[in-house]
């Protein structure tokens, strides 16, 4: 009985450790990271015999006694790291995004994200020197994209061998995995997405109100941050902001009624009453610009991705008139070209034989200035819209177009500009386009 009682003792003071270990730790990122102060305080501990180490699920943070206590014997950095590392799987949504992906790609691609923005904050009670792989790895992501998101590293990850994944699993995974598929119900996950929205869009106001606070070694979290916070577009909801109403030869089930129709069959036999109306009035887009900066900062397969994306929503035949204006403008710091496109048969054929022209610098009036003139000539009977895919790097004209203007940008490629109070910026992702 009294080795019963002892070990109950036992148990109960190493749970007091933990719960001080955790509580050491919170306080040490709050003096650092003020900004983290409601996201710190979103998780309770709770011990947990069935992880290995430490995990999360939205609503806990979930730990077995014994390696927490290991984690904090090898040092408070680790621990530090460790509950900032899954507070981050909380704010960018990991644990409720994976969807149809593959599940350890999901899940590394989450770690190395995580991870990247501890190894680039640069403050004492997480720092730890890089090992040689860990640049490596960094390194040749870098190459590929300008902002680290876990949906940007899947892409890649796919692709790798199962002995990298292995060796980048052994490097980059801190947490258990496993309790992300707990409390999966539709309904509490919705709730558990919608807090830490509201945590990580406070978040964003405060590190950009506190931004000398923050400091520039958290520059890599606020992109992430105000990546994720970005309102996610459908690309075809977007278009139909330059549709024009007009009248299209298509059968109107709308202004059929079956009763005069059923009537007047039955009263003479093979007359009805009232036939179906051989046109309606339909809202799709006919007068367009696109414009493309060929500019040597804007990659080229950033801009064929668009044209690709753009070109099945044309030849979908919901969003636009059989035939159409559309004309395609080329332009760094001049216009390169400038194609017309009347119908899709035009556009699949521009796309077939896309050549990217111009790589010099990036200015915007250029564009502008020409599409003026085309106007002037009678290029277009109602120009509703200019459609400027871009990286945003460039100048922008002083004065307000007549027609709408959206300035375009991927978000696996974005890095935040200001655009003229005059223009919609469009922030899009591959999602956007599904």
């Amino acid at each position: 009985m009294n080795s019963i009682l002892e070990e109950e003792k036992r148990r109960l003071k190493r749970l007091d450790i933990c719960y001080d270990i955790l509580k050491y730790a919170k306080n040490e990122l709050y003096l650092r990271m003020r900004f983290l102060d409601v996201a710190l305080n979103s998780l309770a501990p709770v011990p947990e015999p069935s992880v290995s180490g430490v995990a999360v699920d939205g609503r806990r943070l979930l730990f077995l006694p014994e390696a927490l206590v290991a984690m904090y014997k090898e040092s408070r950095v680790t621990v530090n790291r460790a509950v900032l590392h899954m507070l981050f799987h909380c704010l960018f949504a990991h644990i409720w995004s994976r969807e149809e992906r593959e599940e350890l790609c999901w899940q590394i691609a989450c770690d190395v994200t995580v991870e990247h923005i501890l190894d680039t904050l640069y403050q004492p009670c997480v720092h730890r020197p890089q090992s040689p792989y860990r640049r490596q790895v960094y390194a040749g992501f870098k190459g590929k994209t300008q902002v680290f998101t876990a949906e940007r590293l899947y892409r890649e990850l796919v692709e790798m061998e199962p002995e990298a994944l292995a060796r980048m699993a052994r490097e980059f995974v801190v947490d258990d995995h496993r309790v992300w598929e707990w409390g999966q119900e539709s309904r509490i996950k919705q709730q558990m997405q919608n807090r830490w929205q509201d945590i990580r869009e406070r978040m964003e106001t405060e590190m950009e109100t506190f931004s000398k606070e923050a400091g520039e070694s958290s520059r890599s979290l606020l992109e992430q941050v105000q990546v994720k916070n970005r309102k996610r577009y459908d690309y075809r909801e977007f278009l139909r902001k330059f549709s024009v109403l007009k009248e299209e030869i298509k059968v109107d089930p709308d202004s059929f009624d079956y009763i005069f129709y059923h009537y007047g069959m039955s009263l003479y036999g093979n007359m009805p009453l009232m036939e179906p109306l051989e046109t309606r009035e339909t809202e799709k887009v006919e007068d367009f610009v696109i414009v493309l900066d060929t500019s040597m900062s804007c990659k080229g397969e950033l801009i064929r991705k668009f044209l690709e994306e753009t070109y099945s929503l044309l030849s979908e035949g919901e969003s636009f008139f059989r035939k159409v204006n559309i004309r395609i403008l080329q332009c760094d710091e001049r216009i390169q070209s400038d194609v017309k496109i009347e119908d899709r048969r035009q556009l699949k054929d521009y796309m077939e034989h896309l050549e990217i022209k111009g790589l010099g610098g990036t200015d915007f009036r250029p564009a502008f200035a020409y599409v003026e003139e085309l106007i002037k000539k009678g290029a277009f009977q109602k120009l509703r819209g200019l459609l400027y895919f871009t990286d945003g790097y460039g100048i922008f004209p002083a004065r307000m177009p007549a027609y709408d203007t959206a300035f375009v940008f991927l978000r696996e490629d974005y890095r935040d500009v200001d655009v003229p109070p005059w223009a919609i910026k469009l922030i899009l992702d591959e999602e956007s386009f599904s």
